[in-house]
């Protein structure tokens, strides 16, 4: 079963159950008892669609964050990212993913229906696509601002190229080609 999370192989998940087993009194038990809480606490936001223990949750129950902005993620994780950078300080839609033909995600599997109602809303003036730079989540970006063309919100979507600090040299050709398309005025 640990094989199955993320980031941990069948090696790395047997060193885990290992340890757990070998600790079952001051690891395994706490952490049973933890992940069953956390299980019974945590809820999907109605609005949004992130991970909370309120519904709605804490973002969207805030009353200082912009709503005239929508940040639109993949998953949960690019959320929590956003955040702890903390330049982001408006609303956010997590869709649960990409759009795949080859794993048979369409539309109907994410949350754009209730992005679409909502960028609908009075109010909302922008719609931010923070969505990989990956050939499903392009797809998936022009899919949503085809569905958004109508409703009269601007949608703008992360600029893609050099990272702070990078070095060109270091850069793969795809970056550099994204970095000079967004180049802009100093």
């Amino acid at each position: 079963m640990l094989a199955k999370l993320p980031g941990l192989g069948p090696r790395s998940a047997r060193r885990a159950a290992l340890h757990l087993l070998k600790r079952r009194d001051s690891v395994m038990a706490p952490l049973a008892r933890l992940l069953d809480e956390a299980a019974a606490a945590v809820t999907t936001c109605s609005v949004c669609g992130t991970l909370d223990s309120t519904d709605p949750c804490a973002v969207c129950a805030d009353p200082g964050r912009d709503t005239t902005q929508i940040c639109v993620v993949e998953e949960v994780g690019d959320l929590w990212a956003l955040e702890r950078a903390g330049a982001f300080k408006g609303r956010y839609h997590v869709l649960g993913g990409v759009l795949s033909a080859l794993d048979g995600i369409g539309p109907e599997e994410l949350n754009i229906a209730r992005l679409v109602a909502r960028a609908g809303e009075d109010g909302c003036r922008e719609v931010i696509l923070a969505l990989s730079a990956t050939v499903d989540g392009q797809t998936t970006a022009h899919y949503i601002a085809e569905r958004l063309a109508s409703l009269g919100v601007s949608v703008t979507r992360l600029a893609h190229g050099v990272p702070v600090g990078g070095e060109l040299d270091y850069l793969d050709d795809g970056t550099l080609s994204a970095a000079l398309r967004a180049r802009r005025p100093v």
